[in-house]
């Protein structure tokens, strides 16, 4: 898995390997051994992998919050 950005002109999609669904959830997280405490990483997620990018993140530790994407107002 990696940080998910959308591409140029294209939508957004989940971070899940293999997943191309559009995403809905964005997971802000960081890992305390490698970023300060202000640091938030970025995963993309589809209703379908919500619950289980939240629980990899959360067991780690690295979970910060889980917002609606876009955020309200961002667009």
């Amino acid at each position: 898995m990696s940080e998910s950005a959308p591409p140029p002109g294209g939508a957004a999609h989940c971070s899940r390997a293999a997943c191309r669904a559009p995403a809905v959830w964005a997971l802000r997280w960081n890992n305390p051994a490698l970023h300060t405490p202000d640091r938030r990483k970025t995963w993309l997620a589809c209703d379908g992998h919500l619950d289980y990018l939240r629980s990899f993140l959360d067991r780690r530790g690295f979970l910060r919050e889980v917002t609606g994407f876009p955020a309200p107002g961002s667009g």
